[in-house]
């Protein structure tokens, strides 16, 4: 026996010859402990008798660019690991590259044998008959019909291996490394995997698995079985008096059909044709055999590769669906939706319709010859795609201007396009960038444009792409004076590449700037414009438009939005009222969460809104101490006496009383000071409903933003009738700096930061409360959570915390379920007994719904209110659905009615 070394195995290996010094599991079989097959001499053996030897690195001929890596089980990222030679399950020792490829280790190395064109490795690979029986059944055989390498048919003797399921064709496994091919004369094809996924260049087919020749370089692969054939001929029929085409994506010749009664319509009386989705009318192409198969004319003779000028660095690939999962996409020059074939650029993720990119690579190429079937119209007069629609097609696609009388009109797609937009110069010069001339090309990256700062990904751009620098159309010459009603005096064009910061909205700028010599001040284009006086969602009054700020106690101020500093010598949005200041950029990211206020007088609030309708008596600090709410009949008295009521809860939000709070002592009615004053009508920035939210009660509702039942005080949408809990309201309130229990610094709620709640363990949540001064963030509904709560299971009141100091690991226990729990997420505790408990053990299922409560329901429900009943004993049929009542329920005391308490919410739905 000989020794070895084993790169990815802790012992020794030995070299065992003999059978019989193999160690046997129950079923009397030795199994590899890497690919997890059957084992047989001679092979490496583990002194410790686990394992057997294999590379690794290989470096594959099929995979040139990365060496394939040995790991012992596939990345941790991946939910489900399947091999890109047999497609079958990996699961333990893979070869793995980064591309995204992973193999079996014998499959690796079958290949590479493959590719080495080492047959005399393959002797353990029998000759055989795949339509004889093996141990493999016959019911497999239907899946092993068919050689790896080129997907057809086998022969009658193939490679075939019985251990991984291997069938090559004796040809495929003797195939040319590299060869010349006339769809791609620019380099040789080479034998590979197709590690990119990309589509063949002659069928237009995207396969997983097998053998592909291609030029990475050029991101060209064509089917090993397609290599062999040549560009669809037209076929002359000695019988039928029209041509016919064989087209790549259809098994059957094509016929030009030239007579429009020929067609075969669908049900809604329209053909549509099989590549771009769209109408068809003859002359078109018709299959021979009638299976429904048309193509227009254009889309038949679509170049599969297409050189874009407006798209230079890449070819645009036309693939039978787009690479996206779902196959749909969103065209990148008209951004409508497409489920067909697409012109893709991987490199760049852009899509497009064929006649989208046919459309503009002949205006690109200055071929208006070609543009003949669109027609001139004028887009007032109502079309066939009727009135409502010419409101989208106003706009030219190229200049984003409004249409003039006559424009380049395509029915197909709604392309509206300027004459002159139609003729304009592919390449100029420009004096904002004089290093190199300016193309007109797709706004592939996104980028803004350098004049207006607006990024748009419709339309064109001149751009320099090595620069990064775009142009919109209509931007390259700026006017030399702008006049603004919101502004005394007029705007100067200054037009000189120097950076400066725009006193309008904060940020930086370039190139293209406006000056008011008088004010001394410098601005964006678009920033004259901007609105003095906004309404926002994120605000209950309106927010002043300033050029700076005169901060007299030298305070920093903080954007209530994005919590950065807001600089006070250049433009913000301000509410003098509360001292909140909002970044322009920020609180008007999102057309749908402010409007314009044109009256000033329009922006204050309404004081008939607010939730208290009448203060009574005040103490001598000003605090309304006696007063009546709209949604209670009796007089409400404040209270700081927090600890009498230990066991009450609010009636607003059901959180316990730990802070000021109104109560009424006949009606046992609870409601904190916070929640009293909370208006009866409210905008908030998380809901985008244009109508603002309104104050209800006594309802069961399911929270849109917490996903919990209540009965508490909810803000309803009247237009979408979603319901929004106080708790969740209140906590997603912006402009106040939040302190929590078992946390020493405050906490700020940012929208976009995405993290791992350190109380539930949810990792990648979107929008978290977070320090500033340390790694703790809170999604909001754990932030929302009761801090003190009560359980059968001990006497004194819970409390809830957030890190389990105690490192004795059998204190890490719930003491109501008694299941282990985990030390670093939030728990209640009480520090007398020492008892510890899941958030959720004590909560319960509804931690929100306040049995006896009674609500309102419809009265197409039921004519009487109804009260809050935990069934846990008799389960009685729900009226509504049939099934038994367990658990939550509705139920009218005064008749035999009952239903689930979600019944009648989804009835209304």
């Amino acid at each position: 026996m000989e020794e070895s070394n084993n790169y990815g195995h802790q012992h020794p290996l030995l070299l065992i010859l003999n059978q019989d010094q193999l160690i046997h599991n129950q079923s009397g079989v030795t199994h590899c402990s890497r690919c997890g097959e059957e084992v047989s001499v001679p092979c490496f053996c583990c002194v410790e008798h686990c394992g057997f030897y294999a590379p690794l690195e290989l470096k594959h001929p099929f995979h040139p660019h990365h060496p394939l890596v040995l790991l012992q089980e596939p990345p941790s990222s991946y939910t489900r690991c399947v091999c890109d030679f047999c497609d079958k399950t990996c699961e333990k020792f893979i070869y793995h590259c980064s591309c995204g490829l992973d193999f079996h280790i014998k499959c690796a190395l079958f290949t590479f044998n493959v590719a080495e064109n080492n047959l005399k490795e393959l002797d353990h690979v029998a000759l055989r008959d795949p339509l004889i029986p093996t141990e493999n059944r016959d019911e497999e055989l239907e899946n092993v019909s068919k050689c790896f390498g080129c997907w057809e048919p086998l022969a009658n003797y193939t490679h075939f291996s019985p251990e991984c399921g291997f069938n090559l064709h004796e040809k495929c496994a003797e195939l040319p490394f590299k060869l010349n091919h006339e769809c791609h004369r620019e380099h040789p094809l080479v034998l590979q995997f197709n590690s990119e996924r990309l589509p063949c260049q002659i069928c237009l087919g995207i396969r997983r698995r097998g053998f592909v020749y291609g030029c990475s370089p050029c991101q060209f692969v064509v089917h090993i079985e397609c290599a062999s054939q040549s560009p669809p001929p037209v076929i002359k029929s000695t019988n039928h008096e029209h041509p016919f085409t064989l087209f790549n994506g259809h098994q059957h010749p094509l016929l030009l059909m030239l007579n429009q009664e020929q067609l075969i319509h669908n049900q809604s009386g329209v053909t549509d044709c099989s590549r771009c989705g769209e109408k068809v009318s003859a002359p078109c192409f018709s299959c021979a055999e009638h299976c429904g198969f048309y193509l227009h004319k254009v889309c038949a003779a679509a170049p599969v590769k297409l050189n874009h000028p407006f798209h230079l660095n890449h070819p645009l690939l036309l693939m039978q669906k787009s690479p996206h999962l779902s196959g749909a996409y969103f065209c990148s020059f008209c951004h409508e939706f497409g489920d067909k074939s697409v012109y893709h650029c991987s490199s760049c993720k852009l899509d497009f319709h064929i006649k989208c990119a046919l459309f503009t690579f002949n205006i690109a190429e200055n071929n208006l010859k070609e543009l003949d079937h669109v027609a001139l119209r004028d887009p007032v007069i109502s079309t066939e795609n009727g009135d409502d629609k010419l409101e989208d097609v106003s706009k030219c696609f190229g200049c984003r201007e409004p249409l003039a009388n006559y424009t380049h009109f395509s029915p197909y797609r709604g392309f509206n396009l300027h004459e002159k937009c139609a003729k304009i110069p592919f390449k100029l010069n420009h004096v904002c960038h004089r290093k190199h001339p300016l193309v007109l090309q797709f706004n592939s990256e996104r980028l803004s444009c350098k004049i207006c700062q607006v990024t748009r990904r419709r339309g064109f751009v001149y751009g320099c792409s090595s620069c990064k620098f775009v142009i919109h159309i209509e931007c390259l010459s700026p006017s030399p004076i702008i006049k603004d009603e919101g502004h005394q005096h007029p705007f100067s064009l200054l037009l000189r590449q120097v950076p400066f910061i725009c006193d309008a909205c904060g940020t930086e700028g370039n190139h293209v700037a406006y000056t008011c010599g008088t004010c001394n001040i410098i601005v964006h284009k678009n920033c004259i414009s901007l609105p003095r006086i906004i309404k926002s969602k994120w605000h209950d009054h309106g927010l002043l438009h300033k050029y700076f700020h005169y901060i007299e106690d030298f305070r920093v101020l903080y954007c209530i939005i994005c919590h950065d500093e807001v600089n006070t010598e250049h433009g913000s949005y301000y509410c003098s009222k509360c001292n909140f200041i909002f970044h322009v950029k920020c609180v008007m990211k999102d057309e749908a969460l402010y409007e314009i206020v044109e009256n000033e007088d329009d922006e204050s609030p309404n004081e008939s809104a607010s939730s208290i309708t009448q203060v009574l008596q005040r103490n001598d600090a000003g605090e309304a101490t006696v007063i009546e709410h709209f949604k209670h009949s009796h007089h409400l008295m404040l209270s700081d006496g927090v600890g009498e009521y230990d066991n009450k809860c609010c009636d607003g939000c059901l959180l316990p009383i730990v802070a000021s709070f109104y109560y009424c002592t006949p009606c046992d009615f609870f409601l904190h000071k916070v929640c009293v004053e909370l208006p009866k009508v409210k905008h908030v920035w998380h809901h985008r409903c244009r109508p603002p939210l309104i104050l209800t009660s006594n309802e069961v509702f399911r929270c849109v933003k917490c996903d919990c039942l209540s009965n508490a005080f909810a803000y309803k949408c009247e237009d979408c009738k979603g319901y929004t809990c106080l708790r969740c309201v209140i906590a997603l309130t912006p402009g106040v700096a939040r302190t929590c229990l078992g946390h020493k610094h405050p906490l700020l709620f940012f929208i976009e930061y995405r993290g791992r709640c350190v109380a539930c363990g949810d990792d990648n949540i979107k929008g978290l409360f977070r320090c500033k001064d340390c790694d703790f963030s809170l999604h909001h509904k754990c932030y929302s959570l009761p801090i003190i709560s009560q359980h059968k299971s001990d006497e004194h009141l819970l409390s809830l915390a957030y890190n389990d100091d105690n490192s004795y690991s059998e204190s890490h226990f719930c003491d109501v379920c008694e299941e282990r729990r985990d030390p670093k997420l939030s728990f209640y505790h009480c520090a007398t007994c020492d008892t510890s408990a899941h958030v959720n053990c004590v909560l319960g299922e509804h931690p929100f719904i306040k049995l006896g409560s009674t609500v309102a329901v419809d009265e197409d429900i039921h004519g009487h209110p109804l009260t809050i009943v935990k069934k846990i004993y008799y389960y009685p049929n729900c009226s509504d659905c049939g099934k038994p009542c367990l658990g939550l329920a509705l139920e009218c005391t005064g008749c035999n009615f009952i239903v689930h308490a979600e019944c009648p919410s989804d009835s209304e739905d």
